[in-house]
């Protein structure tokens, strides 16, 4: 998928593998998926820097040693980094691993866009795309049921969710 373009109104979308020179963006693509819960705890800016720094990086290494085959890719809109992809490529599935967008093209169709486009490949490999989302993000749940994914299994914090290629 590194070539790989979805369609959106303001422009293509497009792929490329991360490079070193991206992890302060993608430390600020993470960041924006977790101000909600940081909110919550009621943390001085620096004690919520300081955690969602040591959460990221373990997530990082996390990722990279769970998925050695994945793709990590950032996500370009008119070359643009917006975001970032992580999908591994199984033998019996296509594994999305994170798909996250900076919160100004958050529902604007681009997540949709680059969605279609997962399950335009698992249609033209047969292969179930399959994925996890927390439990708590509702609007991500919604979505992903609207476009025909199915749950598979909730392990009380995410659910495992899958779309068939008919």
């Amino acid at each position: 998928m590194g070539e790989a373009r979805a369609h959106h109104h303001a422009g293509a979308v497009t792929f490329r593998p991360i490079r070193p020179e991206d992890a302060d963006f993608l430390y600020e693509v993470y960041a924006s998926t977790r101000q909600d819960m940081l909110a919550a705890l009621g943390w001085t800016a620096a004690q919520g820097d300081a955690f969602l720094r040591m959460q990221f990086h373990a997530q990082d290494q996390s990722y990279r040693m769970q998925f050695p085959n994945a793709d990590f890719l950032i996500v370009l809109l008119q070359e643009r980094p917006i975001g970032r992809l992580y999908v591994e490529r199984r033998a019996d599935e296509i594994l999305g691993i994170d798909i996250a967008l900076l919160p100004a093209y958050r529902q604007a169709g681009i997540g949709t866009a680059i969605l279609h486009d997962l399950f335009a490949e698992a249609t033209r490999v047969g292969k179930p795309f399959r994925f996890h989302v927390e439990k708590m993000n509702v609007r991500a749940r919604r979505l992903y049921e609207r476009l025909g994914c199915t749950m598979l299994t909730d392990d009380g914090m995410f659910l495992f969710m899958e779309w068939m290629p008919d």
